[in-house]
């Protein structure tokens, strides 16, 4: 049985040096690009590629944008305790789909950037994938996410835009996820971003933040001291399973 392990790349900090703690090991780098993502993204992705040595494949959903993926698959919310809409269709049926495309006698091992704070994800992540073999190389060497990004900082690669201007993640500019303090930080950086998301949830009669709709929120209420909101990587969608 051939056997094959394979980051799922998620342009974040701490994804980025548990790939690079594995690359070793690693045969296949992948990382679903959505076009919410702040445009330093790729800037980033371009950079670790060099650092990792190995090639980075770029996957997309045909929808490629939050708001033609939540159009597309209207329901009755836009986010929820099981998760959101956009997570599944932009990230989840991807990599579905490229797993459908394996081979069958293919073993699988997946490497994750879990930290040395998060062993309960892992746990969890074990339980919801149980066809597939999980590593997570900032555990085993009991890597904290702040001690990440000191690595990272060594490196000589700078870290994405988004975590330059304060948030604690490089998740999609406007991410559905985010809680009160998250949303009035966007309308300050990103106020296109907030309107348009204002104007997406009154189109589908439903809210990112439960009970409020974004153009009815207090500019005063919540707070953006991190974390702001988890990490959207694969694993994020992974949790609702």
């Amino acid at each position: 049985m051939k056997e094959t392990t394979v980051t799922w790349f998620s342009a974040g900090v701490s994804s980025a040096v548990a790939t690079k703690l594995a690359i070793n090991d690693i045969d296949k780098i992948i990382y679903i690009h959505i076009e919410d993502q702040h445009e330093d993204t790729m800037r980033f992705v371009k950079d670790c590629e060099r650092w990792f040595g190995k090639p980075i494949t770029i996957l997309q959903s045909p929808y490629k944008t939050v708001e033609k993926a939540l159009i597309a698959h209207r329901r009755s919310w836009i986010n929820s305790p099981f998760g959101s809409n956009c997570t599944k269709e932009l990230k989840r049926m991807v990599r579905i789909e490229w797993e459908y495309n394996q081979p069958l006698d293919e073993k699988i091992t997946y490497i994750w950037g879990m930290d040395a704070s998060e062993q309960s994800r892992t746990d969890r992540l074990n339980i919801s994938m149980p066809n597939f073999k999980h590593r997570f190389p900032l555990i085993e060497q009991s890597i904290s996410k702040a001690h990440a990004h000191e690595i990272l900082k060594a490196s000589g690669i700078k870290r994405p835009k988004m975590y330059e201007l304060g948030y604690h993640n490089n998740n999609c500019v406007g991410c559905v996820k985010g809680g009160m303090g998250y949303w009035n930080k966007i309308r300050i950086d990103f106020p296109e971003v907030f309107k348009s998301r204002s104007e997406l949830e009154r189109k589908l009669g439903s809210s990112c933040i439960n009970g409020t709709f974004l153009d009815e929120l207090d500019p005063e209420r919540g707070r953006h001291a991190p974390p702001i909101v988890d990490d959207c990587g694969i694993f994020c969608e992974l949790e609702a399973l």
